[in-house]
C-alpha cells in the first residue's frame, strides 16, 4: 500500500518537532514538504520571532523539501486566509492528501483547520492529540531534544523564562496556570537538536527585548480571549545564527 502524501505545518518549535518525529517513524505516511509562515516584513517566523536563517539552517539539518507562507506585517485574517488557500491549492496541485500539524488539545483550532482543509479534499493529522502535555514534554527530553524558549507571554511568565532550555527543572519551575507545552500559548520554542536532525543547529543567544502588541478592533482578527481585549506584552529572545 503506498504512503500517505502529507505536508508538515512546521513551526520550528518542539511540539512540531516532537509531532514530525512519531509521523516520520508511521509507515502510513510519507513526509514531503515543511510549511511555514514568515513574517516577511521582519524576516521571522510568525508568532516565534525566529530569524528565517535559523529556520533555513534547520531544514539543511532535517533534509526535507520546504517552503513558506510570506505574510505582511499585521495581516488581517481575511488577508492570512486568502494567503493560506493559495498556498493549499498549490500543494493540493501537487498531490497533497494530508496535512499534518503539532496541535495538542485546541478543539477550535482543530476544527478550523479542518474545515478550511475539506474544501480541497485534505485530510488533517494531528500525531500529538489528547495527549497529556507534561507526558509529552517529558518524552521530548528523553528522546534527546533540545529547545529553547523564545517567545513568552509577559502576563504569564517572568521574564527569566526567555533564552531558557526545555529540560526537568524547566518543567518544575513552570506555574500551575502555565501548560506544560505552552498550548495556549504562554510561549513558543526554538529546537535546535533530536533525533530528526541531521547536526544541531548552531546559534548564540542575543537581545531580549519586550513588545506589546495591541488588540484588533475587528473581532473577526482578535486572538486574545475575552479577558484579554487590551495590549498584551511578550518577551523575545533573539538567537543570532552561526556561520
Amino acid at each position: 500500500m503506498p504512503k500517505l502524501k502529507t505536508y508538515f505545518n512546521w513551526s520550528t518549535g518542539k511540539d512540531s518537532a516532537l509531532a514530525l518525529h512519531y509521523l516520520l517513524q508511521d509507515k502510513n505516511y510519507s513526509i514531503e514538504q515543511l510549511l511555514t509562515s514568515v513574517n516577511a516584513h521582519h524576516n521571522r517566523v510568525s508568532m516565534h520571532g525566529l530569524r528565517r536563517e535559523l529556520l533555513q539552517q534547520q531544514i539543511k539539518a532535517l533534509d526535507i523539501p520546504y517552503s513558506t507562507i510570506e505574510l505582511p506585517e499585521q495581516p488581517s485574517m481575511t488577508e492570512y486566509e486568502a494567503v493560506m488557500k493559495k498556498t493549499v491549492m498549490g500543494l493540493q496541485q501537487q498531490g497533497f492528501d494530508y496535512a499534518a500539524f503539532g496541535d495538542i488539545f485546541l478543539e477550535d483550532l482543530k476544527i478550523y483547520r479542518e474545515q478550511q482543509l475539506s474544501a480541497f479534499n485534505i485530510k488533517a493529522v494531528f500525531p500529538l492529540w489528547k495527549k497529556d502535555t507534561k507526558y509529552l514534554l517529558n518524552k521530548f527530553i528523553e528522546l534527546g531534544f533540545k529547545a529553547i524558549l523564545v517567545c513568552i507571554n509577559a502576563n504569564l511568565l517572568h521574564e527569566s523564562f526567555a533564552g531558557r532550555i526545555i529540560d526537568k527543572d524547566f518543567i518544575k519551575d513552570l506555574p500551575d496556570n502555565v501548560d506544560a507545552c505552552g498550548e495556549n500559548g504562554e510561549f513558543h520554542t526554538f529546537c535546535f537538536d533530536g533525533p530528526i536532525f541531521k547536526t544541531p543547529i548552531q546559534f548564540t543567544i542575543g537581545e531580549i527585548v519586550y513588545r506589546e502588541y495591541e488588540a484588533p478592533e475587528n473581532k473577526e482578527d482578535n486572538c486574545f480571549t475575552p479577558t484579554q481585549k487590551t495590549n498584551m506584552g511578550f518577551w523575545f529572545c533573539d538567537l543570532l545564527p552561526i556561520d
